[in-house]
């Protein structure tokens, strides 16, 4: 089950953000972890997952993350996920940003980029799609963006634009999934796609691993980019 609104009795120096969900009218106070005790006092309470919004309490209609999840179909090895990831860098790239990957926790990949807080869901879900869209052309027997799960080739990664969505939320950096194995959604660089083992990555090894690397993410709010271009590839696909 998931957990939405900070339950009654909650301590009063836990921290909170109103959201509203349009679709329903209906308004919540959730969780705003600014410190190390309210993920404790979340833990206490059986949170195993943390899965966050991709905005600031500062302005929650406006997010400052872009988040690009390649999720592979029941047939999609591995493999063919981190061929779509290197096409995900090299258009990246062209676009003059940098994105940090880090698996999901499951079989697939996330890649976050920072961007300048000005622009609401629907665009920058409008901008996601057109990145994507852009991936697929490059790689069309790895990746899809088709909606309809009946309807994907069950070989390939679909690149989810719709996390970026109001109300859509996926795993946080560093978060335990709730698996038998105890997977950890864990930041990694770039060249580590190539040869990463998602399963490896737990609750038992990551600390180590934290200890010994630090984090490939500590850079990520260093540079907020824009969306300008992807808003232009987003207008020029629907114009067909």
């Amino acid at each position: 089950m998931h957990q939405k609104r900070i339950p009654a009795g909650a301590p009063p120096w836990i921290e909170t953000v109103r959201l509203h969900f349009p679709r329903f009218d209906r308004s919540a106070d959730e969780l705003c972890v600014t410190e190390l005790g309210a993920v404790l006092w979340a833990v206490q309470m059986s949170t195993v997952e943390f899965h966050p919004w991709n905005v600031r309490r500062a302005d929650v209609d406006r997010p400052d993350e872009w988040r690009i999840d390649l999720d592979p179909m029941p047939e999609c090895d591995f493999d063919r996920v981190r061929r779509v990831a290197g096409v995900v860098r090299e258009v990246l790239a062209e676009l003059g940003i940098v994105g940090y990957p880090k698996t999901s926790g499951g079989n697939g990949l996330h890649v976050y980029v920072r961007i300048a807080p000005e622009w609401e869901f629907a665009d920058v879900r409008r901008a996601a799609l057109a990145f994507a869209t852009e991936v697929c052309r490059r790689v069309p027997d790895d990746a899809t963006v088709t909606w309809w799960r009946k309807d994907r080739d069950p070989r390939h990664v679909f690149i989810d634009y719709n996390q970026n969505a109001r109300d859509h939320t996926i795993a946080a950096a560093w978060s335990v999934r709730g698996v038998p194995d105890g997977t950890v959604s864990t930041p990694i660089t770039w060249d580590e796609v190539a040869s990463v083992q998602p399963r490896e990555l737990t609750m038992a090894t990551v600390p180590a691993r934290f200890a010994a690397q630090g984090d490939p993410h500590a850079g990520i709010d260093d540079t907020a980019y824009r969306l300008d271009t992807l808003l232009e590839w987003a207008d020029g696909d629907e114009r067909g």
